[in-house]
């Protein structure tokens, strides 16, 4: 009955691994096609055709679109940890009823599509002078990451015994020292995982750089390959081979964080 529960785990984690790698051989398959193959896209070329990669590149302006992403998302993805972060804190030692109710908003707003308040958001965007504007977005993305991000470093933090506070307190170091000296390098395996959660829903986002981001030379890169689908064409091996370019960065970042990725996820869910 064991190696039988064993096997059936065995099966399912293949079949899941085999959903992750497909999109991505079609991914591959597609860029590395000319324009007029139009051999089934489970088939690998006989050939290898770069120019998709090339003409992506430059039609679709994807050096200005990579700026345009490394600008937002370091900068969000760094203001997420560091507000994230200290905000939890409190919430997490303090356990007052007014700490408790700030919380539980928190939380309660990881239930808010943002699309839903597309309109007054962006009424609001509009009057504080934030479209087109570099530092606009980023507000908006640190607002719609921060619930997710305080749910995760409140249960971490929660795990980390009160006596090293304490002991620090004694040893005459102030809260904002004994934050950073203390609890924040005990905290890497949960910031990877925030990095990792906040840095791909920004570097992938879409709904809200195609609104607020408006100027050619400001698109991102989900933004920029929209480009080539039009109402009587689409040129699907631009979109695979520039979609495959802008899966890269995150998915070093991910290679390098992803020890940490489990563990800070799970302590962080579990005990919040």
């Amino acid at each position: 009955m064991k190696n039988k529960r064993k096997s059936l785990f065995t099966l399912l984690s293949l079949v899941i691994c085999l959903a992750h790698i497909l999109p991505f051989y079609i991914l591959i398959t597609t860029s590395l096609k000319a324009f007029d193959d139009l051999s089934s896209k489970w088939m690998f070329p006989g050939y290898l055709y770069f120019d998709n990669f090339r003409d992506a590149w430059k039609e679709a302006h994807l050096a200005d679109a990579f700026r345009s992403n490394f600008i937002v998302t370091v900068i969000s993805v760094v203001l997420i940890v560091m507000i994230g972060s200290i905000a939890a804190y409190p919430l997490a030692r303090r356990q007052t009823s007014w700490n408790k109710f700030i919380y539980a908003v928190f939380v309660s707003a990881l239930i808010v599509p943002p699309l839903t308040i597309l309109v007054p958001l962006y009424k609001f965007m509009v009057d504080i002078g934030g479209m087109n504007q570099y530092w606009g977005i980023i507000l908006l993305f640190i607002t719609f990451n921060l619930p997710m991000t305080i749910f995760l470093y409140t249960g971490f933090i929660s795990t980390i015994p009160r006596d090293l506070d304490e002991a620090a307190m004694i040893d005459g170091a102030g809260r904002f020292q004994l934050f950073f000296t203390v609890i924040l390098p005990l905290l890497k395996p949960v910031t990877a995982t925030v990095i990792i959660l906040s840095g791909v829903a920004v570097w992938n986002d879409y709904q809200f750089s195609i609104f607020f981001l408006q100027k050619p030379e400001m698109r991102t890169i989900t933004v920029a390959l929209s480009s080539f689908f039009g109402q009587y064409t689409s040129n699907v091996g631009w979109v695979a081979a520039g979609s495959f370019m802008g899966a890269i960065p995150m998915t070093i970042v991910y290679l390098f964080l992803q020890r940490y990725f489990v563990s800070g996820l799970a302590s962080g869910a579990i005990k919040g």
